[in-house]
C-alpha cells in the first residue's frame, strides 16, 4: 500500500534515459501534415463512396460524397487534441513513444516512410507508427543514422 501508482494516460511519453543514454530530439505529430493527411482521405473517401454508389446504381451518389467528405472533417476534429499532444523521443540507445511504446535502436529492422508517417519494425515483428510528421524522410535518415552510429559503438 505504501506504492503510489503514476498516472498516464497513452498519450503520455514518458522518458527516462537509462545511464549513458542521451536525448537526441523529440518527433512531434506536425499540424499541416495532419490536416494534408485529413484532406487527402476526404478526397480519395468521396471518390470511392461516389463510384461504389453510382456503380450499384443508385441515385445518391452525390449525397453519399458529401457524407464520406464530412465524416473524414468530423474525424479530423474530433482527434485533433488528442493526435496534437502525441510526441517520439530519439536517443542514443532506442526511440520510446506514448503508452509506453519503445523499441531500442538496435532492435529495428525497418524505418520508413509510409505516406505522412514512419514506420518502425523490430526484428520481433512488433510494428511501431509515428502518425503526421513533417519531413519524414530527414526524421528517417536520422534515425538510421543514430541505430547505424550504436551499432558501431556496439561492435
Amino acid at each position: 500500500m505504501g506504492e503510489k501508482i503514476r498516472e498516464s494516460s497513452l498519450g503520455d511519453t514518458v522518458f527516462e534515459p537509462e545511464p549513458g543514454e542521451k536525448k537526441l530530439r523529440e518527433i512531434r505529430t506536425d499540424r499541416a501534415t495532419y490536416i494534408r493527411d485529413h484532406a487527402v482521405m476526404a478526397v480519395l473517401g468521396m471518390g470511392v463512396v461516389g463510384m461504389v454508389l453510382a456503380l450499384i446504381g443508385s441515385d445518391h451518389w452525390l449525397i453519399g460524397s458529401l457524407g464520406a467528405v464530412l465524416a473524414l472533417i468530423v474525424r479530423g476534429l474530433w482527434l485533433y487534441s488528442e493526435q496534437m499532444k502525441f510526441h517520439w523521443v530519439l536517443s542514443n540507445m532506442r526511440i520510446v513513444g506514448p503508452g509506453g511504446r519503445q523499441a531500442y535502436l538496435l532492435e529495428l529492422e525497418t524505418v520508413r516512410r509510409l505516406f505522412g508517417d514512419i514506420q518502425l519494425v523490430t526484428k520481433g515483428g512488433d510494428k511501431h507508427l509515428i502518425k503526421h510528421v513533417a519531413d519524414a524522410e530527414a526524421i528517417v535518415a536520422e534515425i538510421e543514422a543514430a541505430r547505424e552510429k550504436r551499432a558501431k559503438r556496439k561492435g
